[in-house]
């Protein structure tokens, strides 16, 4: 249990980081200016979605094998979210966001999710490879 408090917390902290440093590619959210708690709660969300990410590849046992499906796991789920979002007019991209070629959503977005799911995953299931 305390894998999974920890796996919870990495997550939203590293999302919380993420998400204020670059919110500002970003023109609104739903029409509105982008305030810290709109970011603190999309940075809660995020945690979630990494944290299921992590147990679905754990409960199955891939993820030992093949850690790496959490980068294209989560890189998959975002993309979806930026579909949705874009398509219902959620938010919207200023120029400066770096579009992924294709695609057409947004580089940071994008990577976001399997990124930091690999990151909180590799820390917190490293295993210790100290002698006892």
């Amino acid at each position: 249990m305390k894998k999974w408090f920890l796996v919870f917390i990495y997550a939203f902290g590293l999302n919380l980081i993420w998400e204020n440093t670059h919110h500002f590619l970003y023109v609104h959210y739903k029409g509105e200016p982008i305030t810290e708690l709109m970011l603190f709660r999309a940075a809660f969300v995020d945690a979630v979605i990494i944290l299921a990410l992590i147990f679905a590849l754990q409960l199955f046992a891939i993820s030992r094998r093949y850690p790496s499906l959490l980068i294209l796991g989560g890189v998959i789920v975002s993309v979806g979210i930026e579909y949705w979002a874009l398509g219902i007019e959620r938010w919207e991209y200023t120029y400066m966001m770096p579009l992924v070629p294709f695609l057409v959503v947004g580089l940071t977005p994008t990577i976001q999710l399997g990124l930091i799911g690999y990151f909180v995953y590799r820390i917190t299931f490293r295993k210790n490879n100290r002698p006892t």
